[in-house]
């Protein structure tokens, strides 16, 4: 079974050619210097978070395996639900997913189910594909849809995961994207200022404080959950150090800065 696009031509070109030549664009002069274990991607159109998301993927080694979370806004299917399909296909063509890596995470974790509708409509992770299709060819990966759940619920799913990447060997190999736009439809001022105390939370590696951050401030952060969980996963399997790559909001695109979206790339090594 292939899980088509459902985004094409709306969050980024639904052609081969254009496509690849926006990722081009976006990507800029890739370093690819920094061996990341895990990282946050933001997934609007790529005509406002393109930019950051490019950062993100021009300065990560490329892995042979991914596992990517985000958040269901569609709020269809299971709570956390790995997708069955075979395959994953954008304009840039069809990538597989690993299937065995994915066996051992719902294996690990109690919370996590074999569930395709909680992806069928959802964009937060396919937006993340294209890029590492065009970097690689010659990859698999592991689309999880994340809903909000509690602090020792997301600990409990990140040590699941981290227990599958070690059980499956491959500590060198992977890296765990969590999707996550931040601040949503407020000023630049008043994003900038929430967005940065989620962010400091990330760069501290700490979790909890993210979830209360988020919380506290009434940051919609919608992907909190995602990144709760890379977090608590990175550091089980030996993450030291996060980076912020870039920050932008949709008003450094639209000029209007009344009324802003903010995104943040960042890596965790």
């Amino acid at each position: 079974m292939i899980r088509k696009t459902v985004v094409a031509g709306q969050f980024y070109p639904g052609s081969k050619d254009e496509l690849s030549i926006e990722i081009k664009s976006l990507l800029g002069k890739a370093a690819h210097d920094i061996d990341a274990i895990g990282a946050v991607s933001p997934h609007a159109g790529y005509i406002y978070s393109g930019h950051v998301a490019g950062r993100v993927f021009a300065s990560m080694k490329l892995k042979s395996a991914y596992i990517i979370m985000g958040p269901n806004h569609t709020g269809l299917g299971e709570p956390f639900g790995i997708d069955t399909s075979d395959s994953w296909k954008t304009p840039l063509g069809e990538t597989r997913i690993d299937t065995a890596l994915a066996e051992k995470i719902k294996k690990n974790c109690k919370y996590i189910t074999a569930d395709s509708l909680s992806h069928a409509h959802e964009h937060s992770i396919e937006v993340q594909l294209p890029f590492l299709q065009f970097l690689q060819k010659d990859f698999k990966f592991v689309p999880i849809t994340i809903s909000h759940a509690g602090i020792d619920i997301y600990r409990e799913i990140g040590a699941a995961i981290a227990k599958s990447i070690k059980e499956a060997e491959l500590e060198k190999d992977v890296t765990i994207i969590a999707s996550s736009d931040m601040t949503h439809y407020e000023s630049r001022e008043s994003a900038r200022k929430k967005d940065f105390a989620a962010i400091n939370a990330i760069l501290a590696l700490d979790e909890e404080m993210l979830a209360g951050s988020v919380s506290s401030l009434d940051i919609s952060m919608c992907g909190c959950a995602p990144v709760a969980i890379m977090i608590a996963s990175a550091k089980a399997l030996g993450a030291k150090e996060a980076r912020l790559v870039k920050y932008q909001t949709s008003g450094d695109v639209s000029g209007d800065y009344s009324s802003v979206v903010g995104y943040a790339g960042m890596v965790i090594k």
